[in-house]
């Protein structure tokens, strides 16, 4: 099962903030281009062999930021649209949904990482 990049989705959402034309699915970042659903990238997003580690310490820094941009594009489409600003109250509603189910994701790995440190931790040799 391929897991898509965690700002994929929000990313392009709030691309199309501004611009009042609704982005059709097969438009996402990478999706539909020819190449299949997830050659060269990495379950947490971004291309394998990229990133500041080329490992798993890469992988997660670029989950972290990825994580990061998502969680400010949903703040700023929640800032426009308390304010009233947004032009497309739909997309800013996806973007804000996007990097809460982002936030939750990350959230359940890091629950997960928890329990399997705890689990090796307590393990008798």
């Amino acid at each position: 099962m391929i897991v898509p990049a965690i700002g994929a989705v929000g990313q392009a959402a709030a691309n199309q903030l501004g611009s009042g034309q609704p982005e059709g699915v097969g438009q996402l970042e990478g999706v539909g281009q020819g190449a299949p659903a997830g050659a060269g990238e990495s379950a947490l997003g971004g291309a394998v062999g990229t990133g500041p580690g080329n490992g798993f310490s890469g992988a997660l820094t670029d989950a972290i930021s990825s994580l990061e941009k998502t969680q400010q594009s949903g703040n700023s489409a929640a800032q426009a649209l308390a304010t009233g600003t947004v032009s497309d109250p739909e997309s800013a509603v996806v973007t804000v949904q996007d990097a809460q189910l982002a936030m939750q994701l990350a959230s359940q790995l890091r629950n997960k990482a928890v329990e399997a440190a705890t689990s090796i931790f307590q393990t008798q040799v």
